[in-house]
């Protein structure tokens, strides 16, 4: 009875609610977008087939292994019994001495002899499917998302390139931590600022990769490499005035007024008529008539 009356109240005490996850924590497909200072800015959608997919845990660690291997040099060597200089001659007689038989100083079982399967220069990349690249990215990106690990950013406003205000800028957003800022190729200044941080790396938005992501904590993206990565137009405000001003050239009706050319063509035709009024060389029957005077001659 003592247990029983001790375990009613602990199940009647409610669950506190998880508030572990940061104020980036994607809601809705939507994230928050903040300034450089750390102000918000309003809100952007994240798209659901890069951040809100079930990761493959296979297929990351098939990518991700074949990057790491993808990055070895493979250079290499060693020199077998044939490529070690010497060991010509016999070293000495066959029998008598009381020692091994030995028939060349190059043997693997010599020192400075030849090495047995030593390694030699190879290529150590894997092929990896397209698919399979694209399903563990996306994978990454939305693991991190769950987690409330990617930062967007309005846009870096560095005047200069300075480490200084990089820091500031990090400790604004609240990027704590292996950051990996994802950068576009107007961002120049910002690369060059973030370079000098220890624990800050820069990566073109054409390069982000599995590895890199998994690698770090904190994911941070500008508005415009978070539209280009998630594969949206870039402007579709601008793009939808162009659209607009092409309904012109199906109001210029001036094409059907070409038709004057055609029927000013007719006046050749009609002239050309003279031609066919030339008969003079059909009433040349002279040489005609001199064959019939001949003959009656």
């Amino acid at each position: 009875m003592a247990d029983d009356t001790l375990m009613e109240p602990t199940s009647q005490i409610p669950l506190a609610p998880d508030n572990t996850a940061t104020d980036n924590t994607a809601t809705d497909n939507s994230i928050t977008v903040k300034t450089q200072s750390g102000a918000e800015a309003g809100r952007v959608p994240l798209s659901p087939e890069l951040f809100a997919v079930e990761p493959n845990i296979a297929v990351m660690h098939q990518v991700v292994t074949a990057q790491l291997a993808a990055r070895r040099a493979g250079t290499h060597s060693t020199k077998s019994r044939s490529e070690v200089r010497g060991g010509g001659a016999k070293p000495w007689r066959q029998k008598g001495t009381g020692r091994a038989r030995a028939g060349s100083r190059n043997s693997p079982i010599w020192r400075g002899g030849g090495i047995a399967h030593g390694p030699k220069p190879r290529n150590y990349s894997q092929r990896t499917p397209k698919k399979m690249i694209k399903i563990a990215l996306a994978g990454a990106l939305s693991d991190r998302a769950a987690e409330g690990r990617v930062v967007v950013v309005d846009e870096w406003s560095f005047e200069t390139p300075k480490t200084k205000d990089a820091a500031a800028a990090l400790e604004a957003l609240d990027a704590r931590g292996k950051v990996l800022v994802v950068l576009d190729d107007g961002d120049g200044n910002a690369a060059k600022s973030f370079r000098n941080l220890a624990n800050v790396s820069c990566l073109h938005r054409a390069e982000l990769n599995t590895h890199d992501i998994l690698d770090c904590e904190v994911v941070v993206f500008t508005r415009a490499t978070l539209r280009e990565v998630s594969g949206e137009p870039s402007d579709p405000q601008t793009q939808a005035e162009p659209s607009a001003d092409n309904t012109e050239p199906a109001d210029n009706t001036e094409p059907a007024d070409n038709t004057e050319p055609s029927a000013d063509n007719t006046e050749p035709s009609a002239d050309n008529t003279e031609p066919s009024d030339n008969t003079e060389p059909s009433d040349n029957t002279e040489p005609s008539d001199t064959t019939s005077s001949g003959g009656q001659q």
